[in-house]
């Protein structure tokens, strides 16, 4: 395996190493309406001094434009300006900082160390079977829960991580990308009104699905150093609405490893009080320092709990989007309802060759660590000597860091500062918190990109970052 052999090498200026959008990594701004307005203020207020006001106008501005009389001369009419529009439900979403960030990234040739993405390809033995698989005339649509080949692979794979086998037609759903797994989980699942746990930071589409399902969420704060779960906590926070808890381990974007007593912890809430369990486990293989534990194996939780997983990290596929969701057959149920109303079936080629690469030998899998576990090495030790207070990272691409040290009001503010006059993209961790109060302290990086990149956004924080 060659994690150092980049898509693009260039770390200067070029624009393929500015901010790019990602389904799993880049996540939207989503800052509740009822929380830290002083801070959403000073968020915006300097960035919208440098964008065109058309990329953040209200939508009474862009109305007020769409009413203003045209000169009489003959020519054609502009385009009418509309505000926009969006169901209630998605209303808090709409807003993003991110056009804003990829514009300054872009302007400013910053190195692109935020989205979780590798800059490098997935391995040829994968996509030789995808070229195959298409040359073979496997393009039409797919049976909907998956091809039977595939079905088989992850069933194999689970049974080989977890030690548990399960019925690869009944149990298994193969979905576009883990994002869409999640979806029809809760969608599948979730009624309105029903109340669900989350462990912030966390990824957004959790947050933004469960408001498509009319469910009333409840967010319980990973606090820095160590990220640890405050157990009475958690459980205080169940209540009889509680429907569901939903965890991310290996965790994006601390890096957390739940522990085995957090897991037995949760574990017991759920049982005690009739609770169901996602859990989102895409960065399993990026376990650097203990054994990832599914969930689904601890004694009692298999019958409640739907595993999602995916193969871009793993295989640094992030494109192909083939994901999966294991459970049992009566939570399989109202999973493959919404799969079917959602995206029905996922790409049929790109099925065949994901099952190859579940079938990869175990060296695979160590070279993959090890690879990793050494580049994480490289950007943990250059951001601390640029002066970062690090977070330990036991799991996933990215770290986190506290940005205080160099005089920042908040952690978006820092990043905007970051690419104007540094050349580096990072992500304003704020965004995952339901209070985004809780994360202004913070920045998270990834380290999925090729040592010479990670090499020149080190040189430039190193060169002119200065605490204060």
């Amino acid at each position: 395996m060659n994690l150092a052999a980049p898509i693009s090498t260039s770390t200067s200026t070029s624009t393929s190493t500015a901010v790019r959008p990602h389904a799993h990594g880049l996540m939207p701004l989503n800052l509740p309406s009822a929380a830290s307005s002083s801070l959403r203020r000073s968020i915006f207020a300097s960035l919208r001094k440098k964008i065109s006001p058309m990329a953040s106008a209200p939508a009474s501005a862009s109305a007020a434009l769409s009413t203003a009389a045209p000169a009489d001369n003959g020519a054609a009419k502009p385009t009418e300006q509309r505000p926009v529009q969006v169901a209630k439900r998605l209303e808090k979403f709409k807003t993003t900082i991110f056009t804003q960030m990829s514009m300054l990234a872009v302007k400013h040739g910053a190195i692109n160390l935020g989205q979780g993405f590798p800059n490098f390809d997935g391995p040829d033995f994968v996509k030789e079977a995808a070229i195959e698989a298409i040359k073979a005339g496997k393009n039409q649509y797919a049976r909907g829960y998956g091809v039977p080949e595939l079905n088989s692979a992850v069933a194999e794979r689970f049974l080989k991580d977890s030690g548990l086998q399960i019925d690869p037609d009944k149990e298994v759903t193969v979905t576009s990308g883990c994002t869409e797994a999640i979806a029809a989980t809760i969608l599948g699942l979730i009624n309105p009104g029903d109340e669900v746990i989350l462990f912030a930071p966390f990824y957004d589409s959790y947050e933004a699905t469960l408001s498509m399902a009319g469910a009333n969420v409840k967010a319980i704060t990973l606090r820095p150093p160590d990220f640890a779960v405050p157990l009475e906590e958690l459980k205080a926070a169940v209540s009889k609405n509680t429907r569901a808890i939903m965890i991310n381990t290996p965790h994006n974007p601390t890096g957390k490893m739940f522990t085995r007593e957090e897991l037995e912890f949760i574990a017991d809430l759920c049982k005690e009080n009739d609770v169901l369990l996602f859990a989102d486990e895409v960065y399993d293989k990026l376990a650097f320092e203990a054994d990832h534990i599914s969930m689904a194996s601890i004694p009692g939780m298999y019958e409640r709990t739907v595993t999602m997983n995916s193969l871009g990290k793993t295989f640094s596929l992030t494109g192909w989007k083939i994901g999966w969701a294991i459970a049992p057959p009566h939570l399989t149920w109202g999973v493959r309802q919404a799969h079917s109303f959602l995206t029905f079936a996922t790409s049929t080629p790109m099925q065949s060759a994901a099952a190859a690469a579940l079938r990869a030998p175990d060296s695979y899998f160590e070279e993959l660590k090890r690879d990793y576990g050494a580049k994480k090495a490289l950007l943990v030790d250059g951001l601390k000597a640029a002066g970062f207070i690090v977070y330990p990272s036991s799991g996933t691409y990215f770290v986190m860091v506290d940005h205080t040290p160099f005089g920042f009001d908040n952690d978006i503010e820092f990043c905007e500062y970051l690419i104007r006059e540094v050349g580096v993209v990072a992500i304003p961790p704020s965004v995952f918190y339901l209070n985004p109060e809780d994360g202004k302290n913070l920045v998270r990086f990834t380290f999925c990109k090729d040592d010479d990149t990670l090499r020149a956004a080190v040189d430039r924080m190193k060169a002119k970052l200065r605490k204060k």
